[in-house]
């Protein structure tokens, strides 16, 4: 997800410092079907430690409605319906190529309930108020400030009252150390493959969540975090 690609051009930073995405929703599907064939790589090597405290942050309980928002190659969708076999688990994603690794790796549960398909998080294929856990891994990293607030509320319509928001991003980095992507960010965004640190809590409170644990994990000094929010009853 943080690999070289020629779309990206130039930074913006904005005024609270924050760098901003520079690739298109547009381009996003064409940009990881090219990825998609080495995305696990990258996702064991410094994305593992958030995306399984994220899953256990979500407490699922078979039986649940269960949605992931932009689900890759189904790294975490494979615990989620793991976990609940007999309840609704839907994932999508914009990039064809992802959901056909999710979609092999889904073949190794024959008989769970599940559904993946090609979809945007601008508008879920969901009903107002019908999900108990919604999970999002590393795709507000990619969304520009500008849009992030029409994804929660999307979010917020499609979310039971008091239902679960996980959430992992790559996040600014708080150590010496992990600002080594910021760096590599500003240089080139193109080698980052147009993802940046990104902070969520205080933007989920403004848009009517309760904001119960955030947490940061790092893995070859990548720094991630991982949010359990829920919509206000």
């Amino acid at each position: 997800m943080k690999i070289a690609l020629p779309c990206c051009v130039g930074t913006q930073r904005l005024q609270n410092g924050n760098l901003d995405a520079k690739i298109s929703q547009e381009q996003i599907g064409f940009v990881y079907d090219k990825l998609s064939g080495i995305y696990d790589i990258w996702g064991r090597l410094t994305e593992s430690r958030a995306r399984s405290r994220a899953i256990e942050l979500a407490s699922i309980t078979d039986g649940e409605n269960i949605l992931e928002v932009a689900v890759g190659t189904g790294l975490a969708f494979y615990e989620i319906v793991k976990r609940n076999p007999h309840g609704n688990n839907i994932g999508i994603d914009l990039s064809k190529g992802m959901l056909e690794k999710a979609k092999h790796r889904m073949k190794k549960m024959p008989g769970a309930n599940y559904r993946l398909t090609v979809g945007t998080a601008f508008d879920l294929p969901t009903e107002s108020e019908s999900v108990d856990v919604l999970v999002n891994n590393y795709m507000f990293d990619l969304i520009s400030f500008e849009d992030m607030d029409k994804v929660l509320l999307e979010f917020k319509r499609i979310l039971k009252a008091g239902a679960t928001l996980i959430l992992v991003n790559m996040t600014v980095g708080e150590t010496l150390g992990s600002r080594l992507y910021e760096f590599i960010y500003r240089v080139s965004p193109k080698i980052m493959g147009g993802c940046r640190g990104v902070k969520l809590a205080e933007k989920l409170k403004q848009r009517g969540f309760t904001v119960e644990t955030r947490e940061v994990y790092q893995q070859l000094l990548f720094p991630s975090e991982v949010i359990l929010a829920r919509k206000h009853a």
